[in-house]
């Protein structure tokens, strides 16, 4: 196992990641200020031209999981390089364009890099101490955010100051930039899932995704109830279907299913769908209200610099959040963080749907808004982290992105829809439309809430029959404690190819040094730990068959760590589990 983050050097290591997700997540503005020049700008047709989104659009949401099991089984930091080259090739593409095909090509092979947030958040899982994990994931994903907000007003800028080729040569610097960061400053993880890769699985996914985002996208100009839309519909619940079942039997899934139906993990992927909507439903409402004629009587006139820039403090906003956020997690646990982020993007909503004649009432609005958002952001991976191996921390947070993204998707055609429908005499949306888009921003934001509400607040006691669960052993020098009346620090299953590692010693190493608990998996494997002394977890040791393998503990409890030490890297250790350990001199993980 790579050793955690220097404490030097740990801030660079931080930066370069953030930058890194920021520079991917520009690529989804980085056109917005194009869309209506382009087909004037490459001599085609509006609906042809509305592929240069769509084609990002696509291959982001195949990429993205592919690229998070990938990153599993090979490594996080060259998945992660592959990202930012395909994101520097599809800029060269772009710039060197001048028509449409090769424009569409490098926008696809931008929608390629997606997957690079999720990545980024799961090198910080491996490679950070516990203390600054927190705070580390929620700037990260934050960036998300961040460079959508801040990329519509340099785009904009950009746009009207120079020739539109110069916005995809900027981007390729930003993305040369990055890469040499990564390849100075971000080590390679030590934790690898191994295995092969699950092409039937990556393929169904594919199609389905495809198939789904096209009708999603596409309903509105082709009709939705014409046979294309409806046919892309049903491809989508077929192809869904099939390939959950080949999920469930395949040895090693692309995806776990079993993993995601973990009630943390469901719940938290069902919230970050909503939550999605509520994010990109702001994008869609205020820009349009900035610029529509002042003579609407409610549109404010605004040139589209204006537009971005009143939604750029946004961006600036949820990157101040994520140490908030990270403090939150710490002190109530990260299912509390992302329900008050809820709360405050609902009120964001409400007072942009009551109060926006004004430029100042909707730059108000925007930053509540993305505050609300950062809070939430910044939670959902320590609650995804916190519930599903460490071996496939990369596949579930990638997971969970595309939920995001998901939500995004079907924000712009149900605001699309409603937009294009209450319209006044001269074509224009009416104001009610652009206020019941905001309230439907509002109650994502709730529903998100509700939904978080039924994730557990802690661990269920360790009140498994014995048969089931690892009977614990006390911590040196206190009397054994019975599981029951204790909550569970960590548990999970122990395997060697495969196989139940029986009576492998697991031990969970305190903050301080001290070992804060120990217990033996039983004939399957299993292990429930419970706290036998003070401390709060900072390492999970594993010893068997003359083997040890040691891994940090991050975010919030209850923790599920799953193993198999067949494929995670270990060191050898005594051929038979060894008696309690003494307490380790603090910080010291290569004692464990």
């Amino acid at each position: 196992m790579s050793p955690p983050a220097a404490p030097a050097r740990a801030p660079i290591f931080v930066a370069v990641l953030a930058l890194a997700g920021i520079t991917v997540s520009l690529q989804q503005t980085l056109v917005v200020p194009l869309v209506p020049q382009f087909p004037r700008l490459l001599g085609a047709s509006a609906a042809d031209t509305a592929w240069i989104v769509t084609a990002t659009l696509l291959t982001a949401a195949v990429a993205t999981p592919v690229v998070g099991r990938l990153a599993d089984m090979v490594g996080k930091r060259r998945m992660m390089l592959f990202c930012l080259v395909m994101l520097i090739a599809g800029s060269v593409v772009a710039a060197l364009s001048q028509s449409l095909i090769p424009l569409i090509v490098g926008r696809a092979l931008q929608g390629l890099s997606t997957g690079l947030i999720p990545l980024g958040i799961s090198l910080m899982r491996d490679e950070l101490p516990p203390e600054r994990l927190g705070s580390a994931t929620a700037l990260m994903s934050a960036s998300l955010g961040v460079g959508g907000a801040l990329g519509l007003p340099l785009a904009a800028i950009i746009a009207q100051t120079a020739d539109w080729h110069v916005l995809f040569w900027a981007a390729a610097g930003l993305g040369v930039v990055v890469l040499v960061g990564v390849l100075a400053l971000v080590p390679e993880s030590a934790q690898r899932a191994g295995g092969r890769f699950d092409l039937v699985g990556a393929v169904g996914l594919a199609v389905a995704l495809v198939s789904l985002l096209l009708a999603v996208s596409k309903g509105s100009s082709w009709g939705w109830g014409s046979p294309t839309t409806i046919t892309l519909f049903a491809v989508a619940v077929v192809v869904l279907l099939a390939w959950g079942a080949w999920e469930l039997r395949t040895r090693q899934p692309l995806v776990d299913l079993r993993v995601s139906a973990r009630r943390q993990v469901l719940l938290t992927n069902a919230a970050s769908v909503v939550f999605g909507f509520s994010m990109f439903a702001m994008s869609l409402v205020y820009p349009q209200l900035l610029q529509l004629p002042a003579s609407t009587g409610y549109g404010l006139g605004q040139s589209i610099i204006v537009a971005g820039l009143v939604l750029a403090p946004g961006g600036l906003c949820m990157m101040a959040m994520s140490p908030i956020s990270a403090r939150i997690s710490a002190a109530a646990g990260p299912r509390t963080t992302l329900m008050v982020g809820a709360v405050v993007v609902a009120v964001g909503y409400g007072v942009g749907a009551a109060f926006h004649g004004a430029v100042w009432q909707l730059l108000i609005s925007s930053i509540v808004i993305a505050c609300g958002i950062g809070l939430a952001y910044g939670a959902m991976p320590s609650l995804i982290m916190a519930a599903v191996p460490v071996e496939q921390t990369a596949a579930a947070n990638s997971l969970n992105n595309l939920m995001r993204a998901l939500g995004t998707s079907f924000a712009s055609a149900i605001a699309g829809v409603l937009l294009a429908s209450l319209v006044t005499s001269a074509g224009a949306p009416t104001e009610g439309a652009f206020v019941l888009v905001m309230l439907l921003g509002a109650a994502a934001a709730l529903v998100a809430l509700a939904i978080m509400g039924f994730v557990p607040r802690r661990a269920a006691p360790a009140s498994a029959p014995a048969a089931a669960v690892a009977k614990p052993e006390a911590a040196e020098g206190t009397e054994e404690v019975p599981t029951t009346g204790r909550p569970v620090l960590v548990r999970g299953v122990v395997r060697h190819g495969g196989r139940p590692a029986a009576g492998a010693t697991v031990t969970v190493v305190s903050d301080g040094g001290g070992q804060l608990g120990r217990a033996t998996t039983d004939t399957e494997g299993r292990y429930a730990l419970v706290a036998t002394g003070p401390g709060h977890p900072y390492l999970l040791v594993v010893r068997a068959l003359g083997n040890t393998h040691a891994e940090h503990l991050g975010g919030g409890g209850p923790l599920v760590r799953d193993l198999d030490l067949a494929g995670a890297a270990s060191r050898p250790g005594p051929a038979a589990p060894s008696p309690a350990p003494r307490p380790l001199p603090a910080g010291t993980a290569e004692h464990a």
